[in-house]
């Protein structure tokens, strides 16, 4: 066990009491990605998802304002996602401390029932007409939703993905990066930059998304199909969620058809102007570059980082280039 693991297997045992769980409770690691999400099953039956927050990445008044869209989505009828569960003095975000290790914010879901969509199933085109439909009843939600005040997420446009305020880290510190890979990827960069100031942020281009809207981060339960994982939700490019949608897989043959199958459940439910689906090859160099980024900073941590490693600049390599013969 890593000392990282046992570090946060002990926040998330400590967890319990703030919540009145009993300490009893089966506490199993989950997921590692920019948080640790744990299962919890009470000795009663009960069972939660709680996500231990790493530190630096959000304030615990962004992840309020990322529990209070949840609600507003919910309320609306925009999708199904979890509830967040109050601790014992009425807050959703809660601090936990435990010697040695620090403290840090965890938030306690209501666990959600359903199961992933096989993200290696032979018939993906269902899945990405769900997330296209999903994506577009959580756009048209986004442009008529009054901000309530001190409603904080971060930006995910040029300057936070690739920029110098890159939340992620520079895609130039990627895992395997060489002179020749610097060169391709820096074209890409230039390119893209300017693609996107031409393209614009707009009201109807730019608001809030969930920024990490792919298969993984579905459940599906009968006819319900729940929502999950908004904690990279922030402000962008409405079309930059169908690049997420794609991530670690843009080189997949299937791609085109998958974008199709997105653009059709996404027009099954709102409009989807010409100009945007031009530009959504664009969102995927972006999300692309910005995962190189991700790699190199968090591959020591995050385990699917650490798997991709230096193969994926490689491949971003051979993307940019038939991007750039294309798009220019």
């Amino acid at each position: 066990m890593s000392t990282d693991q046992a570090a946060n297997d002990q926040l998330a045992r400590a967890a319990l009491a703030p919540y009145g769980l009993d300490p009893g409770s089966q506490v199993g690691l989950i997921n590692v990605s920019e948080n640790w999400t744990y299962r919890i099953d009470t000795p009663d039956g009960r069972r939660y998802a709680l996500r231990i927050h790493r530190p630096g990445y959000h304030t615990a008044a962004e992840i309020e304002s990322e529990l209070r869209w949840i609600d507003a989505l919910r309320e609306d009828g925009a999708v199904e996602a979890a509830t967040a569960v109050p601790d014992a003095a009425g807050s959703r975000v809660s601090q936990v401390v435990v010697p040695g290790v620090g403290e840090r914010n965890v938030v306690l879901f209501e666990w959600l029932a359903g199961e992933m969509p096989d993200p290696e199933g032979h018939d993906l085109l269902p899945g990405f007409r769900t997330l296209g439909a999903v994506s577009a009843r959580m756009h048209a939600h986004a442009r008529g939703w009054a901000l309530p005040d001190g409603f904080r997420r971060f930006s995910w446009d040029y300057d936070t993905t690739l920029g110098a305020a890159g939340h992620w880290g520079r895609w130039q510190d990627g895992l395997g990066m060489d002179a020749d890979a610097r060169d391709v990827l820096g074209r890409l960069d230039r390119v893209l930059r300017q693609r996107l100031e031409r393209f614009g942020r707009g009201r109807e281009r730019f608001g809030l998304v969930h920024a990490d809207i792919r298969l993984a981060n579905l459940l599906v339960d009968g006819e319900h199909v729940r929502v999950i994982d908004f904690d990279d939700c922030g402000f962008s490019w409405f079309m930059y969620d169908f690049a997420t949608t794609v991530s670690f897989i843009e080189d997949h043959p299937l791609v085109p058809e998958l974008k199709q199958a997105w653009i059709d459940g996404y027009r099954s439910v709102a409009p989807l102007s010409q100009e945007d689906e031009a530009e959504l090859d664009t969102f995927v160099m972006l999300r692309r570059l910005l995962l190189v980024a991700w790699i190199g900073s968090h591959h020591e941590f995050a385990t699917e980082a650490a798997e991709l490693g230096a193969g994926f600049t490689e491949g971003s390599c051979r993307l940019a280039e038939t991007y750039l013969s294309t798009h220019s």
